[in-house]
């Protein structure tokens, strides 16, 4: 493998990284201190559309896990930064939580189930047979399929919960329409964010605990990879895959002496 540069940016996934079931993991809190206090770029990512970076710097900071807002990027601010570019002022339907209608509204997006451009799939814990079946007539009608994530399913206390790469795939049944996903493992949710932050990708690091998201986000993105075991990946899994991350690491208290 190629010599990389020094790590000068972080990008570190929060699921399974930083928290595992709504509990801190060992070592977060002062990776999180190193990064702020280092001065060095860096930004917490989520493919949970559900939550504005604001809903999530509180959560985490109950947590004792101090992240500024700014430092967060979500799926919903990639899916908003990638409807603008496309279609600046454009009109979607959206199935979601705060998370994804405030950045759509944030990029001057007028909601709609008016003969909408797009169709906006995100996360929420109420999809509604009503708003699903809505979403399919208007894709039917000639709405662009639009997905904050792939992810089928998504972490709680409880155990898994259907997410909205499960629910896409319901729409896709009933349409025969594939939707763009904006979130992970899209190197595209990765370079907005490194441009959102001044970064470059042969300076910056990836860190994340699914080789399927956001190992593969960041090869393809060009970043250096750490897999962390602290999630849902096993070191068995890894080598069943066709990529490999840059590092294999236990947990996130293993990076603290990097930053």
């Amino acid at each position: 493998m190629a010599e990389r540069k020094p790590i000068e940016s972080w990008l570190t996934d929060m699921d399974g990284v930083l928290v595992h079931e709504g509990v801190p993991i060992p070592g977060a809190a002062e990776f999180l201190k190193r990064l702020r206090e280092s001065g060095k770029p860096f930004l917490v990512l989520t493919n949970n559309s559900i939550y504005t970076p604001r809903d999530l710097q509180a959560r985490l900071a109950r947590m004792g896990l101090q992240v500024p807002v700014e430092n967060i990027w979500t799926s919903a601010l990639a899916t908003a930064r990638f409807l603008e570019d496309q279609r600046p002022g454009g009109t979607a339907y959206v199935i979601g939580e705060a998370g994804l209608t405030t950045a759509l509204h944030d990029i001057g997006y007028v909601l709609t189930d008016h003969a909408p451009d797009y169709v906006v799939l995100g996360e929420t814990r109420t999809y509604s047979f009503e708003a699903l079946t809505r979403a399919i007539r208007l894709i039917n009608g000639g709405a662009r399929f639009i997905c904050t994530n792939p992810d089928a399913t998504g972490p709680s206390v409880e155990g898994p919960l259907p997410a909205a790469g499960a629910v896409a795939s319901l729409i896709t049944k009933a349409t025969g329409k594939e939707p763009y996903f904006a979130g992970k493992p899209n190197p595209l949710m990765m370079r907005t964010g490194l441009n959102a932050i001044g970064a470059h990708s042969e300076t910056s690091a990836m860190i994340g605990d699914r080789m399927d998201t956001d190992v593969l986000a960041g090869l393809e993105a060009g970043v250096e990879t750490f897999l962390v075991l602290s999630g849902v990946t096993t070191r068995e899994e890894v080598g069943s895959y066709p990529f490999r991350p840059s590092n294999t690491v236990d947990s996130i208290a293993d990076l603290i002496d990097l930053v």
